[in-house]
């Protein structure tokens, strides 16, 4: 699967996602490109997803028009050391993730 790795995630998490070709968006010259921007470009480039960890592109998209995959990262900040906990569950995510959908990877409660 392509996926291009917005600019609010950590460049090594790339390195970390194997089975994968992951570019981000800095490698594409689409830096500081807004959110609808950024999923066109990414359709037109050939990804199969955008992951971000922006919360809050639910509500600024039109989620029935995606032209890509989004994949949020729900983690307490950006450093790896708070994504990384959530790489395998990603990885989970990728082997079935919807086309045009947005779907929240996040660690699950445990209560």
């Amino acid at each position: 699967m392509k996926l291009l790795l917005d600019e609010n995630l950590p460049h090594q998490l790339r390195l970390e996602i194997p089975g994968h070709e992951c570019f981000t968006v800095t490698y594409m010259g689409l830096s500081g490109v807004t959110n609808g921007r950024l999923l066109q470009a990414a359709a037109g480039e050939g990804f199969d997803a955008v992951l971000t960890k922006d919360a809050n592109i639910e509500y600024e998209q039109n989620l029935a028009a995606l032209p890509v995959a989004v994949v949020v990262l729900w983690a307490a900040s950006n450093d790896i050391e708070d994504i990384r906990p959530l790489v395998s569950i990603l990885l989970h995510t990728l082997e079935s993730l919807a086309p045009n959908k947005l779907t929240v990877v996040q660690v699950p409660v445990s209560e």
